[in-house]
């Protein structure tokens, strides 16, 4: 069953996801479960490897160091120092992005 996002709609679980593969395919869900988790494996490794993976059409995986910084307890208001650390980003790419998000 479908779970509420933040603007109240419903978000598709990973069941109906696979499931929708599956019919739209032809394949079987585990097949499709299995083709999710090879993708899963080719992007981190890619990412791990080359700092990046690109998914036609959606986008690409991007690792990213961040520089230490000073930033503030919101609490107290204490200076305190934020380690440097590596993140990952998804950039999304412009032919998803001119199709999800309207001209203006």
């Amino acid at each position: 069953m479908a779970t509420k996002s933040a603007t109240g709609k419903k978000r598709m679980t990973q069941s109906e996801v696979f499931n929708h593969f599956a019919e739209a395919t032809g394949m079987k869900r585990l097949q499709v479960k299995e083709f999710f988790d090879e993708l899963y494996n080719l992007a981190s490794r890619e990412v791990t490897t080359n700092g990046e993976f690109v998914l036609p059409g959606f986008g690409k995986l991007v690792k990213s160091e961040r520089k230490a910084r000073e930033g503030r307890n919101p609490a107290t208001g204490e200076t305190i120092q934020i380690p440097a650390k590596t993140t990952l980003k998804f950039r999304v790419g412009k032919g998803m992005k001119d199709t999800v998000l309207p001209k203006k």
